[in-house]
């Protein structure tokens, strides 16, 4: 299948932070990998004028999600620290990005680029109709940003070739991309986009 890029696109980059990659607090095996597949996908949108969303974990040092505070996860992404920055590799646009910031308050957890953010109010102001999901963790912020741009009415796109998962429960990142799927999502990967 060919897409073709249009002015109704945008693409979503997914926490791609350290504390997620290899050697960070709450590591996804090969999250650094997909970097230069997603710096392809950044450069592409970015050659069309096209809005470039990186979403980010930015908790509280008492987050709820955290061990310790009730939640399942070490702390990680903690405002304002090293883990929280984006990868150094990971190219950001100069022009037409966005850094969407989730998780932000004590009490309030959030999985999806959409939950408790402006990243749907700022796609609608652009007339976007299409977003193109890529980054980390397949089977939690990918799956549940895809899934709640599809509840909001928008076409989805998953990059297959820039995403990674966790697999905590052996079969979690399989799941997770056939439940997207299911919902209507679309797997694509760089090959099939111009």
């Amino acid at each position: 299948m060919r897409i073709k890029l249009t002015d109704r696109d945008a693409l979503i980059v997914v926490d791609m932070q350290n504390d997620f990659m290899p050697g960070g607090a709450l590591p996804v095996p090969d999250a650094d990998k997909i970097i230069p597949r997603l710096n392809e996908y950044i450069k592409l949108f970015e050659s069309k004028g096209l809005p470039v969303f990186f979403t980010r974990d930015w908790h509280p040092p008492d987050h709820i999600s955290f061990k310790g505070h009730g939640g399942i996860w070490p702390p990680h992404c903690v405002q304002d620290t090293p883990g929280a920055q984006f990868h150094p590799e990971l190219y950001i646009p100069p022009d037409n990005k966005f850094i969407i910031s989730k998780g932000t308050s004590r009490d309030f957890d959030a999985y999806s680029g959409f939950q408790g953010t402006i990243l749907d109010d700022l796609l609608k102001e652009r007339g976007v109709r299409r977003i193109f999901v890529g980054g980390v963790a397949t089977d939690y912020c990918v799956k549940n940003t895809v899934l709640g741009g599809l509840s909001l009415g928008y076409e989805a796109f998953v990059l297959g070739d820039a995403i990674k998962g966790v697999d905590l429960k052996p079969g979690d990142v399989e799941r997770a991309i056939d439940q997207m799927l299911t919902k209507g999502a679309v797997l694509t990967e760089i090959s099939e986009i111009r």
